[in-house]
């Protein structure tokens, strides 16, 4: 069992199960790429948002990459319902893609409990990047869990 304080390795974040939610399949298939250079082994692909929810239960992610801008479900809706399927006391990051580069996305996202937006078209580098590091955040939370006080 790994302490608190001991490294997070590239194997562990790999292992974690990621969601990708994306009306655009030009996006998935960035994406897809992207993860699987990464050494991803569990990754979720979804082009329909209607079945969101369904699939967020289903798979359980540890990770969620998600687009605001989708027909008859946005990304803000979705941002919500996960919010309210998630335990207060569990850190389940939700890395929002999206082309909106208003003020007011940015803060509408964040607030609905997005913890970190990436403005398209991005740094494939950097949204690996920021995958990774919210992953190992995640870890060490849960490290710290289990940790007797």
């Amino acid at each position: 069992m790994s302490a608190p304080g001991d490294f997070v390795t590239m194997q562990e974040i790999t292992r974690r199960r990621v969601l990708v939610i994306d009306d655009e399949e030009a996006n998935i298939l960035l994406l897809e790429s992207l993860l699987e250079r990464e050494g991803y082994e569990d990754v979720h692909y979804l082009v329909d948002p209607a079945r969101a929810m369904e699939t967020f239960i289903e798979t359980a992610p540890h990770i969620v990459l998600l687009d605001l801008m989708m027909p008859d479900i946005d990304g803000y809706q979705l941002l919500d319902a996960f919010r309210r399927q998630t335990r207060p006391d569990e850190f389940r990051p939700i890395l929002v893609l999206t082309a909106d580069t208003t003020v007011q996305a940015r803060r509408r996202a964040l607030s609905l409990g997005a913890k970190d937006l990436v403005v398209k078209p991005f740094d494939v580098i950097e949204v690996g990047l920021r995958i990774a590091n919210l992953l190992e955040t995640q870890i060490l939370y849960e490290r710290l869990r289990r940790t007797p006080a």
